[in-house]
């Protein structure tokens, strides 16, 4: 589909794409929402929690969603969503990647931006119970590129899943962390790598014989962690493997369920390969929504909702007219 013009106008301070991205996720608060939370186990026997929150009436409806690097759900821009899903009669689902809600899984391996095996696990677990007989996928950052890899990735998509959205989405692996290791990024990456790092020696502690605490004290940079930690965790070559085959790019122009993409034009996080024009043009069921603000998952709007889940909100619901 042709790429579509957003009406998203922030409040004046919100035009900056540091203050809407740090806003957003160190200020924002949400209350109100009640959530249950139930362990699910994988195929490989490890674990990782899904954290529910029903509508009043009993619905048939769901919302998937799926966090960020180093998020977990409880983050606002997961119970924001979910909060308003509920308001609408939908239910929705929290997912907590491995290791991300609050206790250390128990395999080496852990959550990354290609895992789209867990993610397969997780619909089919949810499937089983044949209580949904519409499914809706919403994925911020990370865990909306891991969407968009699962559903171009296969054939087999479950008919229960008829739409998602995916925000902040680096569609280009190795173009967002180019973008992440910049000096106008420091910062973030800064962050992003101490919590990699604090996890990465919990890790250390569980399997010894699989990790050296001087390899851990090499780590300068993201880069750096992805090729100590993840590739040699999840069986890719080197870290350029991993970014390769795990950016959801490649996949786009075989998905074959109305998807959204949200990507605001000030995400610092995104390099310009992370914006999917000419996908968006050659597939009917890709949909491509650039803002010109909104930082990294920061679409502040009115009323404490955030643009893109009134936003993801309006797409299911136009999407699903007979």
């Amino acid at each position: 589909m042709p790429v579509i013009e957003s009406k998203y106008k922030p409040p004046f301070p919100f035009k900056n794409g540091f203050v809407s991205t740090v806003y957003s996720g160190l200020i924002r608060r949400i209350k109100g929402l009640d959530q249950e939370r139930e362990r699910m186990v994988l195929r490989d026997h490890d674990f990782l929690d899904l954290d529910w929150s029903f509508s009043k009436e009993r619905s048939n409806k769901l919302t998937i969603m799926l966090h960020g690097l180093e998020g977990d759900a409880q983050r606002p821009y997961m119970t924001g969503a979910a909060k308003l899903c509920n308001e609408n009669n939908i239910d929705a689902v929290c997912v907590n990647f491995r290791g991300c809600s609050g206790e250390t899984n128990t395999k080496y391996r852990s959550y990354h931006s290609g895992a789209t095996d867990d993610l397969h696990d997780i619909i089919g677990h949810i499937v089983k119970t044949k209580r949904y007989s519409e499914i809706y996928l919403k994925g911020i950052s990370l865990g909306a590129n891991l969407i968009l890899k699962y559903l171009g990735e296969r054939d087999d998509t479950p008919e229960q899943i008829k739409a998602a959205i995916a925000v902040s989405v680096p569609c280009d692996l190795y173009g967002s962390a180019k973008a992440l290791h910049s000096l106008k990024n420091k910062l973030y990456h800064d962050r992003f790598k101490g919590y990699l790092v604090k996890r990465l020696r919990e890790k250390q502690i569980q399997f010894p014989d699989r990790l050296k605490i001087e390899e851990i004290n090499t780590i300068q940079t993201l880069f750096d962690f992805d090729e100590v930690y993840t590739s040699r965790a999840h069986g890719f070559k080197d870290a350029l493997d991993y970014y390769t085959k795990s950016s959801s790019l490649q996949f786009l122009d075989n998905i074959k369920i109305p998807t959204l993409i949200i990507n605001a034009l000030n995400d610092s996080f995104l390099s310009p390969e992370c914006y999917p024009v000419k996908e968006a043009k050659a597939n009917p069921n890709l949909y491509l929504e650039m803002p010109k603000y909104g930082g990294h998952v920061g679409f502040v709007d009115k009323k404490n909702v955030y643009y893109n889940e009134r936003r993801a909100l309006e797409f299911i619901k136009t999407m699903l007219k007979p």
